[in-house]
């Protein structure tokens, strides 16, 4: 199963676009420990030169430098930033950054579900448990005898999409009613 999750990275900030018209810079926030990370980061800034919005990559290593990543992001006056899943679905830092978008006012978008309940402002990405499903297909051809190279790798085919009305209100941000109406989710 293939999360194309990086390839997404255009979508992510077309949406954002689209709540802030007027975006000019965007950060991105990579964790330095995770191997995807320079793809994650690569894919970005493809969207953002197409998008000619400048780009701004922040790598940590580690929950410790959260708040002087977000120090960097300020100082850079991005007007958005865009979270590496790694921190949300692996990691479980998602309402940490949340918080810290929150208290400097950012504008969040990443790609875990999760994100968006704990306070990040949108989601867009695979949705995952229309992967794990699917994945369990694969297991049990697996243990019925198939070898694993004979399964085609499968792209995802449902994508959601989340806003947090909450977090928007708080941010003083007008979602407009054409991107709420694409929401497969609204956090009120």
């Amino acid at each position: 199963m293939a999360g194309i999750s990086p390839e997404l990275a255009g979508k992510r900030l077309d949406l954002l676009r689209e709540v802030l018209p007027k975006l000019s810079r965007v950060a991105f926030l990579a964790h330095g420990g995770d191997p995807a990370h320079k793809l994650f980061v690569k894919e970005a800034q493809e969207a953002a030169e197409r998008f000619q919005v400048k780009f701004h990559p922040v790598v940590i290593g580690g929950s410790e430098e959260l708040e002087s990543a977000f120090s960097a992001i300020i100082k850079e006056r991005a007007g958005a930033l865009v979270v590496q899943p790694l921190f949300i679905g692996f990691l479980l830092q998602g309402r940490q950054i949340a918080d810290l978008a929150a208290r400097n006012r950012l504008p969040t978008i990443s790609d875990v579900n999760q994100f968006a309940e704990e306070g990040g402002l949108m989601v867009y990405g695979p949705d995952r448990v229309a992967l794990f499903r699917r994945a369990a297909t694969y297991v049990d051809k697996i243990l019925k005898g198939t070898k694993p190279a004979d399964l085609p790798v499968e792209q995802p085919t449902k994508f959601e999409f989340v806003i947090n009305l909450k977090t928007a209100k708080a941010l003083n941000l007008t979602i407009s009613q054409s991107v709420l109406f694409r929401a497969d989710k609204v956090i009120r």
